[in-house]
């Protein structure tokens, strides 16, 4: 078939793969961060009473708190522990198994949390809280590199960005699901709790009938075979030679070399601003305060005098903004580029910080500015949605190869759970102390990552790995004109086009 016929495949698996992946996957970061909100006061009690049963021991409001924000911090640092291991893992067993086998960490803990309130154990909250934060920290990372792997060049940054579009999914559904008319009640908690093994469940159905990522099959396990009939599958015709020739090539250039180690992408200098993009971008997407803001929502929306009973569906408001903006992301992120949408999301944060702020700052003096807060709170978020919501997860697949790549995402990963961790912690200092001017840092935050991405990170949309290489080299190698890895010319054997019918 000719070059157009190509063109013409119905890609319904790759579609049909980036949901059965997605729900069991980045869904249940944003679900699992939603779902802590509603029941607060009831776990609390639990844990008063729990004391209370056991030790005849009435604790303090701040142990009662205290423990509480272990309850929901902990996620952070199980997350911290899942990018870790997400590296291994996927050198291991593949990227699809180790999606997979990560449900035993979920199922886990969803079981814990079920039984817990029969069990009069809020510890058992507690290690569920781990295993979870263990799953999204391993889906967070293997899923990007998964959809990266799979998709044609032309779509790699619509389905790579689909993970962000469906961790907002997740925090809609969680806030959802949350309410007090569906799970969120004193009697229904811990099935709230538990409700995560549903889509992790979905994705134990489905997940095993797609195709393993195409470029793990060729140049990890050396089977071209599988990696031509997973192309195939994927693109509902015709394998491209073009297609097929670039994997090879990454192939021949990576022949010989084993999966890099995080401290050995440390020391080499030939990816030295890679490395530095992806550690400041991803530390970035938490420092920023974005998830903070949907904590301080419920503050604003009272101060604005909506009633509190209302609250709660107003705060979906705030998660539908960012799935509506991540949408928007993966319509515009193939035509606009990754450096544009990165760049004028943390802009337009910066800006919305200022207002915000002024507004705060005026917000008992005049009588309208507690509505301009609200407004800043779903700007603020939309703008996040925008840009570096999605982008961040795509960088580590375009920027490292493929003996780099699990370990560029073990770093990122880990930068970004680390960094979300400290800010669930220090937050609630920030507005004690700052008080209206608390998202001054969060600001400054995003006006420094803009400039960085104006600066330093060029454009990926479209190119292969050695045009994206060849950018960076310049800055790794800058002055020294003869210096670094010499380009080789690398002997591949050239692929055939492979016909077939759609799948």
């Amino acid at each position: 078939m000719s070059r157009a016929g190509a063109q013409k495949g119905s890609p319904v698996t790759l579609m049909l793969m980036v949901a059965s992946a997605a729900i069991g996957g980045t869904l249940q970061y944003g679900y699992n961060l939603a779902i802590m909100n509603a029941p607060t006061t009831f776990i609390q009690t639990f844990i008063n009473d729990t004391f209370l049963e056991r030790w005849d021991i009435q604790l303090e409001d701040y142990l009662v708190t205290l423990i509480w924000t272990i309850i929901v911090s902990i996620f952070s640092l199980g997350g911290f522990a899942g990018a870790l291991i997400a590296g291994p893992m996927t050198i291991r067993f593949g990227r699809k198994k180790c999606m997979l086998l990560n449900n035993i960490f979920l199922l886990t803990g969803s079981l814990l949390a079920l039984t817990s309130r029969a069990a009069k154990s809020f510890e058992m909250i507690i290690i569920s809280r781990v295993l979870v934060g263990i799953n999204a920290g391993i889906s967070m990372n293997v899923q990007p590199m998964y959809f990266g792997e799979s998709a044609p060049k032309h779509l790699r940054g619509a389905i790579s960005l689909s993970s962000a579009v469906f961790t907002a999914f997740g925090v809609v559904l969680g806030q959802v699901v949350g309410l007090r008319e569906i799970l969120g009640s004193e009697p229904c908690w811990q099935y709230l709790l538990a409700s995560n093994a549903i889509p992790g469940l979905i994705q134990l159905l489905t997940l095993p009938w797609f195709p393993e990522s195409p470029r793990y099959l060729l140049i990890d396990k050396g089977d071209k075979e599988a990696c031509i009939n997973a192309l195939r599958r994927l693109r509902g015709c015709e394998v491209q030679s073009s297609e097929l020739d670039e994997i090879l090539q990454e192939q021949a250039e990576a022949k010989g070399m084993r999966p890099r180690r995080p401290w050995e992408l440390f020391a080499d200098r030939s990816v030295r601003w890679q490395l530095i993009s992806v550690m400041i971008i991803s530390s970035a997407m938490q420092l920023c305060g974005n998830d903070s803001i949907y904590f301080y929502a419920s503050y604003v929306f009272k101060e604005a005098g909506v009633s509190p009973d209302k609250i709660q569906y107003i705060t979906i408001g705030t998660g539908a903004c960012e799935f509506t903006a991540c949408i928007m992301c993966n319509l515009l992120i193939e035509r606009k580029g990754r450096r544009i949408m990165l760049m004028g999301g943390y802009i337009l944060m910066t800006i919305w910080a200022v207002v915000f702020t002024i507004a705060l700052s005026f917000e008992h003096i005049i009588s309208w500015m507690p509505y301009m807060s609200m407004g800043c709170i779903f700007t603020y978020i939309l703008s996040f949605g925008m840009g570096p919501a999605g982008v961040t997860g795509i960088l580590p697949t375009e920027l490292f190869n493929q003996t780099a790549r699990p370990a560029a995402y073990m770093i990122a990963g880990s930068m970004m759970w680390l960094n979300l961790f400290i800010i669930g912690m220090i937050f609630p200092f920030l507005v004690s102390e700052l008080s209206e001017y608390c998202f001054v840092p969060f600001g400054a935050v995003c006006l420094l990552s803009a400039l960085y991405v104006g600066l330093f990170l060029p454009e990926t949309k479209g190119k292969s790995l050695s045009a994206i290489t060849s950018e960076f080299h310049k800055l790794n190698f800058k002055g020294q004109e003869n210096a670094g890895v010499l380009e080789t010319q690398a002997q591949y054997q050239l692929g055939e086009v492979c016909h077939s019918t759609a799948l």
